[in-house]
C-alpha cells in the first residue's frame, strides 16, 4: 500500500508526546513478524489507544491497519486521514465486511489492529472478548499477538473530562507472545486470548509509576485501589447507556413518523 500521510503523521505524533511529556514504553516488539500478516488483539480503554498501540510495531517498521467504528471513518475531517491511513471501516450493525476487509489485508501481508472487547471498558479491566478476533487470525493463517496499551485512556474515555494538558503522564505499550488459533475451538482460543491479556494487563499495572496510580485515582481498576468502576458496575453502566441509546432511537423513529403524518 502506498503510504503518503502515515509515516511523516507517526513522526509529528512523536513530537507531540514529548510536547506534552508523554512517556511511551514499548515492549515486546520483537514478537511482531518484519514481514508478512499478523493481527494485533488490543485492549480498549479509550477513545486514543489506536495512537498509542501502533507504537508497539513501529520498531519492527510496521505500520498498523485498525479496525475502526465507521462513526469515525466517516467523520469530516479526521476521517479523511483515517481513510488515509488505510484503516479497516467497521459497521457494528453489520460486521461482515470488515471482517472481508480485515482478511484481505492480512492475507496481503498487513499488521491489523482490532479490538476484540468491541467497546471501551469502564473498568479498565479486560471485558468478555468477541470471537471475530480468533476467526479472523485462523482464517488468515496469520498469528494473533496479544497488545496492552495502558494509560492513553487518561486523555480521554467515557465518563471522564478530556485532559491534553501538560501534566507528565506515562504510557505503556506491552506486546505479547503470539498465539497460533486454528479455528478448530474459537471459544477456547478466545478464551486463551482473553486470559494472556489479562496477564499481561496485571503485569502492566504492577509495574505502572506508583506516583501514577494514587490510591483512589479514576483511571487505576477498583482492585488496584482506584475509584474505577468494578465490572460488575461497569456492566450495569453498559445496559444502561444501550437502554438510552434505544429509548433516543426509538423517539427519532417516532418524531421521524409523526412528521410525516402530518
Amino acid at each position: 500500500m502506498l503510504d503518503i500521510t502515515y509515516p511523516p503523521v507517526i513522526v509529528t505524533a512523536k513530537v507531540l508526546f514529548k510536547l506534552m511529556r508523554q512517556r511511551v514504553v514499548v515492549s515486546g516488539s520483537e514478537s511482531i513478524p518484519r514481514k508478512g500478516g499478523a493481527l494485533l488483539a488490543i485492549n480498549h480503554t479509550g477513545y486514543v489507544d489506536f495512537i498509542y498501540a501502533g507504537a508497539g510495531a513501529e520498531p519492527r517498521k510496521r505500520l498498523v491497519r485498525f479496525m475502526i467504528k465507521k462513526e469515525m471513518m466517516d467523520a469530516p475531517g479526521v476521517g479523511h486521514l483515517l481513510r488515509s491511513f488505510h484503516h479497516i471501516r467497521v459497521d457494528r450493525s453489520s460486521g461482515v465486511q470488515s471482517m472481508k476487509d480485515a482478511l484481505a489485508y492480512l492475507e496481503a501481508g498487513e499488521v491489523v489492529g482490532i479490538y476484540p472487547e468491541a467497546t471501551i471498558s469502564r473498568s479498565f479491566e479486560i471485558k468478555e472478548l468477541k470471537s471475530g478476533a480468533a476467526r479472523i487470525a485462523a482464517d488468515a493463517g496469520v498469528p494473533l499477538i496479544p497488545v496492552i496499551v495502558w494509560g492513553a485512556h487518561r486523555l480521554m474515555t467515557k465518563d471522564h473530562p478530556k485532559d491534553f494538558s501538560r501534566s507528565a503522564k506515562t504510557i505503556v505499550v506491552k506486546v505479547g507472545e503470539p498465539l497460533y488459533p486454528t479455528g478448530e475451538d474459537t471459544a477456547a482460543e478466545t478464551e486463551e486470548l482473553r486470559v494472556a491479556m489479562k496477564l499481561m494487563l496485571d503485569e502492566v499495572l504492577a509495574e505502572y509509576p506508583e506516583a501514577e496510580k494514587a490510591p483512589g485515582s479514576w483511571w487505576t481498576p477498583a482492585r488496584f485501589g482506584g475509584s474505577a468502576p468494578t465490572p460488575d458496575e461497569a456492566d450495569r453502566l453498559d445496559k444502561a447507556e444501550l437502554r438510552a441509546r434505544a429509548a433516543k432511537r426509538a423517539a427519532k423513529a417516532a418524531e421521524k413518523k409523526a412528521d410525516r403524518g402530518k
